[in-house]
């Protein structure tokens, strides 16, 4: 390599002594190595003329390999240095179904391990992220439970149960006649349809299930795009279950539902391979602190917390 790079300064400046001055080296220096490479090749690379020194065609032949050899080698050495970096900094990789909660639990993590690299999965499939739990591509997956409907967790996984049963609310058009009341109640809602995202694992059905006890039968209508979803809730064409820290959107609001019918567990799965046990206590305490300060600046939220559970509103008032 160190014979190829003296072959690219003489072309590209010109003379020996330029090329000697470019390298930091001296003009005998250059002159050694440049008839050495002429030597191994069988001809002259140059011609010695008064004006510098000019490639022969041989030499334009053979400046035109050295330059690719010498970026590839560049590009080898910046790559291997670049794995030899990843592979001495730690990584956290981390999968979540979707949650507001998330941000504010990243900006913990980076405070709590500012040497670790942090990527994040989010997939509103549960079964998704617990597979890629199982497959050794993520390390930690917060993950939700529909009510009913238990998740077959990874064999070697370990896990914490962050909430033992979120209710889910439901968002409705502002214009619904049961948008007034602080509590809709299920029969209030019979005559609508019910929208669910059918990516989601077990909600739809979830949801027959808690309707057909309550003796309803409505239409429900399966939609995958949430921008799609938000329009159809806003303009009174379906309601939905959604997260009690959800903002609600322009023309909708959030409600709690009478007797909490939906709800469902949130859990957090680590690989004990992947985090030892202090490193896991240290993310759950994140992730808590995170979603308990979104549920505290809910209302709606804050208020069934403040009738329904009775460990975490002394949590939230810490």
């Amino acid at each position: 390599m160190r014979h190829l790079r003296v072959l690219c300064a003489v072309a590209d400046t010109g003379s020996v002594r330029k090329a000697a001055r470019l390298l930091g080296t001296s003009q005998p220096s250059v002159s050694t190595q440049l008839h050495r490479i002429e030597r191994a090749l069988g001809g002259r690379l140059f011609t010695r003329e008064r004006t510098g020194s000019q490639l022969t065609p041989l030499g334009h032949t053979v400046l035109a390999r050295a330059r690719t050899i010498i970026a590839d080698m560049a590009e080898l050495v910046s790559a291997a240095r670049q794995e030899a970096d990843d592979a001495e900094q730690m990584t956290l990789r981390i999968g979540s179904v979707g949650s507001r909660a998330v941000a504010s639990w990243l900006r913990r993590v980076h405070t709590r391990l500012p040497d670790t690299r942090t990527s994040i999965r989010i997939d509103i499939s549960a079964n998704a992220l617990l597979h890629l739990v199982a497959a050794e591509q993520l390390d930690i997956a917060l993950v939700h439970e529909s009510e009913g409907f238990p998740l077959r967790l990874p064999a070697d996984a370990e896990h914490r149960v962050l909430i033992a049963r979120e209710p889910q609310f439901v968002a409705l058009a502002l214009s619904h006649p049961a948008a007034g009341s602080p509590v809709v109640r299920l029969e209030d809602l019979a005559a609508d349809a019910w929208m669910v995202d059918p990516t989601a694992d077990h909600e739809y059905a979830a949801l027959r299930r808690v309707l057909s006890e309550a003796g309803l039968n409505p239409r429900v209508v399966q939609v995958r795009d949430n921008a799609t979803a938000a329009e159809l809730v806003a303009s009174g064409e379906a309601v939905r279950p959604c997260q009690p820290t959800s903002r609600p959107g322009p023309g909708t609001v959030i409600r709690p539902v009478h007797g909490n019918p939906f709800s469902v567990r949130l859990l957090l799965v680590w690989r004990p391979r992947a985090l030892s046990a202090p490193a896991f206590d240290g993310l759950y305490a994140d992730l808590r602190a995170a979603y308990l300060d979104l549920a505290a600046t809910n209302p709606s939220y804050l208020a069934w917390l403040l009738s329904n559970d009775s460990s975490l509103p002394r949590l939230l008032a810490h």
